[in-house]
């Protein structure tokens, strides 16, 4: 397997763990409120990822200074991002969300080849377009289901670009379970802050089963989002973001009973086809390039 397949096989398993992530948490939001379900969560994947960190050994504070800084931007980035996309996700359907979502591929692509000088063909780049166009065909803007909260979303979008833009910055030596501890840890830290000025509600049984689901999905998800930033090309990977719109209409269909239009269903067929394109591409260019 290529580092390009590795990626996209990495990409698509994480936009899953998120998306599943991001069903338990909308279920809670429906009672309790958003810093309190931040903070929950944010207890155990810090102790998930910290028990992770120690069965793999991946403990090394021995980092430059390079390496530091970009730990801390990145975390602040991933705070920002996350306090804009769950407060979206409390006021807006899940596949509406996700679908703003799937700016990503587009602007890390570029992204990519504005600051690191990755080579894009005119299939690849085709490939993003027809991908981004069956992303706009669900999306509609000025459509039922996105107004004032859509801005949360968009924010998001760019505060999680520039996270993964950064996290390519990030020695190779660096553990990649080391930062998304440090991830975990300013979330956690950011919402026992926010925390205090919160009223606190009672949480069921019912909600602590959830707490637990959303907090090992979520701490699953923040590792594959850094392995994927480590593995491929940037603008090769990307694009993989889109299943994540495909998991939210069918996890929006059997948990909230929202039923895609037409539209929603035809974008969708296009950016499985962009997709499936790039990685049976990949695919034969590996095969050509192998020795005989």
């Amino acid at each position: 397997m290529s580092e390009n397949l590795r990626g996209s096989v990495l990409m698509i398993a994480s936009m899953a763990a998120f998306v599943f992530n991001d069903t338990a948490v909308k279920l809670l939001g429906e009672r309790l409120p958003l810093f309190e379900v931040m903070f929950l969560r944010g207890i155990l994947t810090v102790c998930f990822v910290g028990g992770l960190c120690q069965y793999f050994n991946a403990w090394k504070f021995s980092l430059s200074a390079k390496d530091w800084t970009l730990v801390v931007i990145r975390s602040l980035c991933d705070i920002c991002a996350s306090y804009l996309f769950l407060t979206a996700l409390f006021h807006m359907p899940l596949a509406n969300l996700t679908a703003i979502l799937q700016f990503l591929p587009l602007i890390i692509a570029v992204g990519a080849a504005l600051f690191f000088n990755e080579k894009m063909g005119w299939r690849r780049v085709s490939a993003i377009v027809i991908g981004f166009l069956g992303m706009g065909l669900i999306l509609r803007p000025g459509t039922e289901g996105f107004g004032l909260y859509s801005y949360f979303g968009v924010g998001a979008v760019l505060c999680v670009a520039i996270r993964d833009l950064i996290t390519r910055r990030i020695s190779r030596n660096v553990p990649s379970l080391l930062v998304t501890f440090f991830n975990t840890i300013g979330i956690l830290l950011y919402s026992s802050i926010a925390l205090l000025w919160t009223d606190w509600v009672p949480v069921t049984v019912g909600e602590v089963k959830l707490i637990f689901l959303a907090a090992g999905l979520v701490s699953l998800a923040y590792w594959l989002s850094v392995l994927v930033m480590r593995s491929g090309d940037i603008s090769f990977v990307a694009p993989f973001r889109y299943t994540g719109l495909l998991w939210a209409l069918l996890i929006g269909y059997l948990v909230f009973d929202h039923f895609p239009d037409g539209y929603t269903l035809l974008g969708a067929a296009v950016i499985i086809f962009s997709g499936l394109y790039m990685m049976w591409r990949e695919n034969r260019l590996n095969r050509q390039t192998k020795p005989l």
